[in-house]
């Protein structure tokens, strides 16, 4: 187990994705700059699964991505704009005091591996239901002559836990989804996980366009 800082957000952050943040709170202000003063740029990133990110006394998911800060500057108010990247996931073990600002004890956690047979065989299906969606978000542009911006397809020959990760990023599905994206033991869980989150997606839009 290593102890680092945590930062709950009201958004899961995936491996692989980049992420734009403002710091504003004096807490995490002042994690960042132990941060800085340690060297080690990193820190945890959960979903708030109820709660506010302003003010603590939120309940926390036990799942979550190490974030590192790859790009940071302060503006004068003392307040930072960072762009950081999730590096890998992490499960947490032991929530420590937030005071001065929340910290955890957390171990990595790897996907369990998968056969390369059943794996393509999930792939199949996955870029199936994501192409799915992306002519269907393609067919409502035209029709509605809305500039839509349109999820793409990851690589195939991406492994398959980064491919799987990529599809959550792209694909617009719910927070939650994302989530259970985050939480999936491997890469066919997640798959499967991804094909019910856009049938969702696609079912959602389908309401509000009656």
């Amino acid at each position: 187990m290593t102890e680092i800082p945590m930062f709950p957000l009201g958004s899961a952050l995936l491996p692989g994705e980049h992420l734009p943040l403002r710091i504003f709170e004096p807490r995490y202000r002042e994690m960042l700059q132990d941060c800085i003063d340690s060297g080690d740029m990193r820190f945890g990133v959960v979903l708030i699964e109820r709660g506010s990110e302003v003010g603590g006394g939120d309940t926390r998911a036990d799942v979550g991505t190490i974030a590192e800060v790859v790009e940071h500057q302060r503006a004068r108010n003392g307040t930072w704009a960072l762009l950081c990247r999730g590096v890998e996931r992490i499960r947490i073990d032991d929530w420590l005091d937030d005071a001065p600002y929340p910290r955890a004890q957390v171990s990595s956690w790897s996907d369990a591996p998968v056969t390369a047979e059943a794996w393509d065989t999930w792939l199949g299906k996955l870029e199936d239901k994501s192409s799915g969606l992306i002519s269907f978000l393609s067919d409502i542009a035209e029709e509605t002559k809305q500039n839509l911006p349109l999820p793409s397809l990851p690589r195939a020959d991406l492994p398959e836990t980064e491919y799987t990760y990529a599809t959550a990023s792209f694909m617009p599905i719910t927070q939650a989804d994302r989530h259970r994206a985050l939480c999936a033991a491997d890469p066919i869980s997640r798959a499967k996980v991804l094909i019910e989150a856009i049938d969702d997606a696609r079912s959602a839009l389908q309401f509000q366009l009656r």
